[in-house]
């Protein structure tokens, strides 16, 4: 009998990971479906070119849902995210689509009408399709199919971790039978945790696992109880039950964390770099064309500012400032010259309120943020990006490395104009460790949970909050 249960929980669960891998194939056919009715209604059919079109969208829509997060908001959940998702690709693969028909002239022979019915209708067929998923996996998980009882083994802050992910997403259809351990850590003894509760000792797990009462296991264990882990592996070899090892070096503050192989041996990032292959290629060339677009538009702008530098104040106009990029190397950021002074050297004083070296333009300049205009070079060169943790002058790099733990993590990516810590309240002075901390840690949320989407977002806020920002000397 328990037999027959675990092989019929195994075969759904089968059933659901299959029902994943076709979420591509069934946005594809949204796409294509859409366009495929819309030809209709206008009395056509799908030929060759309107095939041809339907399948490069697809295509595109496909490579850009990686980018954009859309391929990953079936594990987070969210609805409303996947539905602003799906917008934002489907969006991109138009303006995609736009540039090859200008360049080839392909979509001469479409007629407008068609075209604009099938890009408002092709998404609401994409996201009409995950809606139904959602809505089956849902209840197929209220009424008990394709859940799976999990246990926790290890009752400590990443048992707790584990299991407050599980609960936050449903739709990965776990359903806890609690904690089982013999040595508790940490274990909280406030009110509030009073519904946290140890189900057993780990001999305790076994016999309810060899009993046919718990799926899967996950071992929350410290990597130095290794005989305790040990013992597990040897006791739950004799029963059918699937077996996860959360490694503890995950409650340390990871850096876009990713599994890999190599040579055949698994591994895991602890501090990486979110920027490889296909994602540093989309926001390199986001940037270029973002920045080679701004400096066309402001070009007249930024030649007047450096008149008005040049007849106002001695020096130069532009300050070129030695600071930390990628990996740690040494840039050169431009900036238009907002003080009487050029610091570049081993010490750097911070810009202060009533600053006397900052003149009555640069005090302008620097409360606007147009400054930082002439780093749009430093975008097109490619030592920096659009979005990206904040470069310091390298005095300060040095100053805050030994003083607050994990600084130098923020330049596992090219420093940017704006950032996430700058759209939250965190620029200007940083007279105190706690303020810079504060902006360190925004940073490495940044790298955490970087997606082109994530950049969109930044730059849009930018543009609201940089005239209303009152910190900026």
């Amino acid at each position: 009998m328990q037999d027959r249960t675990f092989e019929k929980r195994s075969a759904i669960a089968a059933e659901r990971r299959a029902l994943d891998l076709l979420q591509p194939a069934l946005d594809a056919a949204g796409i294509l479906g859409s366009l495929a009715i819309v030809k209709f209604v206008a009395r056509g059919g799908i030929d060759d070119a309107a095939l041809v079109l339907g399948l490069l969208a697809a295509i595109i829509f496909l490579i850009l849902s990686k980018i954009t997060g859309l391929a990953k908001t079936s594990d987070r959940g969210n609805a409303n995210h996947e539905i602003v998702a799906i917008v934002l690709t489907w969006c991109m693969t138009v303006m995609l689509l736009a540039v090859i028909g200008f360049a080839t002239r392909y979509a001469g022979g479409f007629a407008r009408s068609v075209m604009f019915a099938w890009i408002v209708l092709a998404p609401m067929f994409v996201a009409l399709s995950r809606m139904n998923i959602r809505i089956v996996q849902q209840s197929a998980i209220r009424r008990g199919y394709g859940t799976r009882r999990v246990a926790i083994a290890g009752m400590n802050a990443l048992g707790r971790q584990t299991l407050a992910n599980i609960e936050g997403d449903p739709a990965l259809g776990y359903r806890s039978v609690g904690y089982f351990d013999d040595r508790v850590e940490d274990r909280p003894t406030t009110e509030s945790n009073e519904t946290e509760t140890l189900a057993g000792n780990l001999a305790d797990l076994v016999q309810r696992c060899r009993d046919g009462q718990i799926d899967t296991v996950m071992v929350t264990l410290p990597m130095r109880a290794e005989d305790r882990i040990r013992y597990l592996f040897d006791q739950l070899s004799d029963t059918t039950v699937s077996v996860y090892i959360v490694p503890d070096f995950f409650v340390f503050e990871l850096l876009h964390s990713r599994w890999t192989n190599v040579g055949g041996l698994p591994a895991v990032s602890v501090f990486e770099n979110p920027l490889f292959g296909v994602d540093g290629m989309f926001k390199r060339a986001t940037d270029f064309a973002l920045a080679f677009t701004g400096l066309v538009v402001i070009a007249i702008p930024m030649t007047l500012i450096a008149i008005a530098i040049k007849l106002t104040s001695k020096g130069p106009v532009f300050f070129r400032q030695r600071r930390y990029g990628l990996d740690g190397k040494e840039i050169l950021v431009w900036k238009f010259r907002s003080m009487r002074t050029c610091d570049n050297g081993a010490t750097v004083k911070q810009a202060t309120k009533g600053d006397p070296r900052i003149t009555p333009l640069g005090g302008l300049l620097r409360k606007t943020s147009l400054d930082e205009l002439p780093q749009l070079f430093n975008v097109i060169e490619g030592t920096m990006s659009l979005v990206g943790p904040r470069p310091h002058a390298t005095a300060h790099n040095e100053q805050y490395r030994g003083l607050i733990h994990g600084y130098m993590l923020r330049h596992k990516v090219k420093p940017g104009i704006t950032g996430l810590a700058q759209v939250n309240g965190c620029r200007g002075e940083t007279e105190t460790i706690d303020k810079m901390e504060k902006r360190v840690q925004w940073d490495h949320q940044y790298i955490r949970r970087w997606s082109l989407w994530l950049d969109l977002k930044i730059l849009v806020k930018t543009l609201l909050v940089v005239w209303k920002q009152d910190t900026a000397y």
